[in-house]
């Protein structure tokens, strides 16, 4: 596509960022990024498609809430390194179930937009966890435990999994079914404090346990140690 090569990809070393808004309202309504790809698919549906950095994949927007955004225009910085794509958002762009992604001051901490959508269903408990536990990275310590765990030392937060570990392997050998169930979502999201730490999206677990569908559990693990 001639007009994708108008991109300075170069430059931008294959990431370039969008500013997405809505055609009507001119509401900015998030920021994102797109390699080569994702624009190519962008022109070629009519549907947004972006490159998530956390998730290292292509990802359609809208793929898992059915929140799409319909493309309307698609406009070139004077630099040619940012795009403005002018979009019909169908339901809210943010993850958090509100219409934009831009609803925190910067100086008050103060939230300034409503949520619309209760999106928790739509991208599922892991994920929806893993933002908020994103989100909490900057709180007071003191009041977020969750921000104690990513503010602290990194080895408390590895004993928080290692002990969680002792505690479900105990729930198991005692056959205890609402421990196990317990201890199971303690370890889950003592390992998303983890991920998010490193911001690493459990999104690439999936992808790395899809991978392995079809692939023996030895094969597998000899692939590794032949590294």
């Amino acid at each position: 596509m001639e007009q994708v090569n108008r991109v300075d990809w170069e430059k931008m070393d294959g990431l370039i960022p969008v500013i997405t808004q809505d055609a009507t309202t001119n509401e900015v309504l998030m920021l994102a990024y797109m390699n080569k790809e994702a624009l190519e698919l962008t022109i070629k549906t009519n549907f947004a498609h972006y490159y998530s950095r956390s998730k290292q994949r292509l990802w359609k927007k809208g793929e898992s809430s059915n929140h799409l955004q319909e493309v309307v225009d698609i406009l070139i910085d004077c630099d040619n390194d940012t795009i403005l794509l002018k979009v019909n958002q169908e339901g809210v762009a943010c993850h958090t179930g509100r219409k934009s992604c831009f609803f925190t001051k910067l100086d008050t901490n103060e939230t300034i937009s409503e949520v619309e959508i209760n999106t928790t269903n739509a991208y599922g408990v892991i994920d929806t966890l893993y933002h908020t536990i994103q989100e909490k990275k900057n709180d007071d310590p003191n009041k977020s435990y969750t921000a104690k765990l990513l503010q602290g030392k990194q080895n408390s937060m590895l004993k928080k999994i290692v002990e969680e570990s002792g505690e479900f392997t105990f729930a198991i050998k005692d056959n205890d079914t609402e421990e196990i169930i317990y201890e199971a979502a303690d370890i889950t999201y003592h390992v998303l404090v983890a991920l998010a730490s490193k911001n690493i999206s459990p999104d690439r677990v999936k992808q790395e346990l899809a991978r392995r569908f079809g692939i023996s559990g030895i094969e597998e693990k000899n692939s590794r140690t032949d590294k």
